[in-house]
């Protein structure tokens, strides 16, 4: 074939992309029994670690865009996970606390990365490290 740089084999980005849609996959069921899409679950994630924090820190720890975020959030408010308010010492700033019900999904899902991981049996942990690694470097 001409143009051989363009042949998706060879695509890095690609695979990357076939990659990030098994993970998201193999997430799928396990996040359904506690009612959370993906993103959702990177946010709790987020707030396991450091509850009660600004939605711009949140936005820098996810990587969420703004927009997609403030949806998220939106529906994990609605769901009552979380409540948002205004910071007390910047009434401009909000600030995302998790709720009772939030903090006790925790427990719910601190078996979902085991669970995913025995998915990908091809890859030691070892590798996974690697990759992690690497993908570190990309991102």
């Amino acid at each position: 074939m001409e143009f051989e740089q363009l042949r998706l084999k060879n695509q890095l980005c690609h695979r990357l992309y076939k990659a990030s849609n098994s993970v998201v996959r193999a997430y799928r069921e396990p996040l359904a029994a506690l009612n959370l899409t993906y993103p959702q679950y990177i946010v709790m994630m987020a707030l396991w670690e450091q509850d009660e924090i600004s939605i711009a820190a949140l936005i820098e720890n996810t990587v969420i865009d703004g927009g997609a975020l403030t949806q998220i959030l939106k529906k994990m408010a609605e769901k009552q996970l979380v409540h948002i308010v205004k910071q007390q010492t910047d009434k401009r700033q909000k600030l995302v606390k998790l709720t009772s019900q939030g903090h006790a999904l925790k427990a719910q899902a601190s078996d979902i990365p085991e669970r995913v991981s025995c998915k990908f049996t091809g890859i030691s942990k070892d590798q996974v490290k690697q990759l992690m690694q690497l993908l570190d470097q990309i991102g």
